[in-house]
């Protein structure tokens, strides 16, 4: 009985325990098909180089008389005729390189009997099988990379031609030269591609921004929450999307919002925002005191301080020996701003707290009024090149005092007057802060464009497409690791003896 009690409560604790592991993620990123294309291109192109520098060590032999060296084998030329990189459900990447062929040069040196014979062979390698399948996954850091690597490599056949006084005795030779290259070349493809893979492209990985600082108040926090999720025609990273005030870099913020759903595949990419996202931006704003500005003296607007120290408002509170003093403003906001998506668009609410007091010299202030300020902006999202980035603009506007029903009677004139202070003064300071945006988590060297912003109940996506402003090789030799001479051995194979006595 107190097992089934046991098993009961269990399943009953199953959902809520499902629920709480799988925290929704405030960004969301998902690469298409078509977008996989593309990465497919520059991709070839970076395999193609890598392919381009194989090592292969020398190959000496003897067969009766007949004594063989050949060495400083190099690629010169490759034809990648058919390649796919696909995605593979659960967490993988299938790239595969099919009937290509790999053209050789190399050094050749024949001792048989009395006759030395040395020169440069051309041969090509035809029928060439590429078959590799990537494994993505999340790092201790958070960031996306490769961590592992299956590889299978095949020639279909290899020939060689041959010139020169010992032709014959070459072609005599040949099949033990071309096995022997053969088997040489295919041992040498899979562990460059995995050197490419593991190593290179996952330094590329690297430039993910993970845990990065916006400005001098706030950073972003981009780690993945879960490792890449990969369906037949799609590629979903979940990223936390968590802003955080500098002087408390530590802080969690548990996420209620609606986790962002992505159904579209038509453009390459597509990147979701929960309101999660920009409630936790302006969360750390607040906590970091930056949202509040104080005007003072000459810096609050004329035609303001005309109308405060005429109006029905300002008799009552202004009528004293100190009416000549300057005047102080001081709009703070009392609560962190929420924000709210809904398919007609984004809106911010904001609260609070609008101070007037008069500043004599050499006296204290003397405080005229304190009154609650609530506030509603539209917000435009918008992607610019890899940079997420919010236009602000007012729209509703109220005022009314804490005090008393006749202070706020005597506000209402100044509902629109303070509207426009608002509009002149203080948006433009928001706007500037939110000008410079937030990098999209996405290596160096890509970018966004033409970005398309779609609303929805709790979220907004950008879909887009992507552009290499950076081949993978630019960015790679910028931040491959420094070899060490125990892991990369020199490519250069050492210069063969002339001397037919070395053979």
């Amino acid at each position: 009985c107190e097992m089934a009690a046991g098993s009961c409560l269990l399943l009953l604790l199953l959902p809520w325990l499902v629920t709480a592991s799988h925290s929704p993620p405030g960004c969301k990123i998902r690469i298409t098909s078509k977008g996989l294309d593309l990465v497919k291109q520059e991709g070839l192109r970076f395999v193609e180089q890598e392919l381009q520098n194989i090592t292969i060590s020398d190959l000496h032999g003897k067969e009766g008389q007949f004594h063989y060296n050949i060495s400083q084998v190099r690629v010169t030329d490759l034809q990648l005729a058919s390649s796919d990189l696909n995605f593979q459900p659960q967490q993988h990447l299938a790239f595969n390189i099919n009937n290509a062929s790999i053209s050789l040069r190399f050094r050749r040196q024949l001792l048989y009997w009395f006759f030395y014979d040395i020169g440069s062979i051309n041969a090509s390698a035809d029928g060439v099988q590429i078959h590799t399948v990537l494994r993505l996954a999340k790092d201790e850091a958070g960031r996306p990379k490769i961590s592992n690597i299956t590889c299978n490599a095949s020639i279909a056949r290899m020939h060689a031609g041959f010139s020169g006084t010992l032709r014959k005795v070459y072609e005599f030779l040949s099949t033990f030269i071309i096995t022997g290259m053969r088997y040489l070349l295919s041992q040498q493809i899979c562990p460059s591609l995995e050197h490419a893979s593991l190593v290179l492209l996952n330094s590329l990985l690297d430039t993910v921004p993970v845990r990065n600082y916006v400005d001098e108040h706030i950073g972003i926090d981009y780690s993945l929450l879960r490792d890449p999720s990969v369906s037949s025609d799609t590629l979903d990273l979940d990223f936390k999307g968590m802003f955080f005030p500098r002087a408390r870099e530590d802080q969690e913020l548990e996420n209620h919002a609606v986790e962002p759903v992505i159904k579209e595949t038509e453009r390459m990419v597509y990147v979701a925002f929960s309101e999660y996202f920009f409630d936790s931006a302006m969360l750390a704003y607040f906590q970091a005191g930056v949202l509040n500005i104080e005007l003072q003296g000459e810096k609050v607007p004329k035609d303001l301080e005309v109308l405060l120290r005429a109006t029905f408002f300002g008799t009552i509170f202004m009528l004293s020996p100190s009416v000549d003093a300057p005047l102080r403003l001081v709009l703070q906001v009392s609560a962190p701003p929420r924000c709210t998506i809904k398919p007609l668009g984004t809106s911010v609410s904001v609260s609070a707290f609008l101070n007037i007091s008069l500043v004599p010299p050499d006296r204290p202030p003397v405080q005229l009024s304190s009154m609650t300020v609530e506030t509603k902006l539209s917000a435009k999202v918008f992607l610019q090149g890899k940079a997420l980035r919010v236009q602000l603009d007012l729209r509703r506007f109220r005022i009314y005092s804490k005090q008393s029903a006749l202070e706020s009677l005597a506000l209402f004139s100044l509902q629109a007057p303070l509207k426009t202070l608002l509009q002149l003064t203080i948006m433009p300071i928001l706007n500037e802060r939110t000008k410079k945006g937030v990098q999209i988590p996405l290596p160096e060297g890509m970018d966004f464009t033409r970005e398309v912003v779609t609303n929805h109940a709790g979220f907004l996506t950008v879909g887009a497409d992507l552009h290499f402003s950076k081949g993978l090789r630019e960015v790679i030799d910028k931040y491959r690791p420094v070899p060490t001479a125990a892991a990369y051995p020199s490519s250069q194979p050492a210069e063969p003896s002339l001397d037919p006595g070395s053979l």
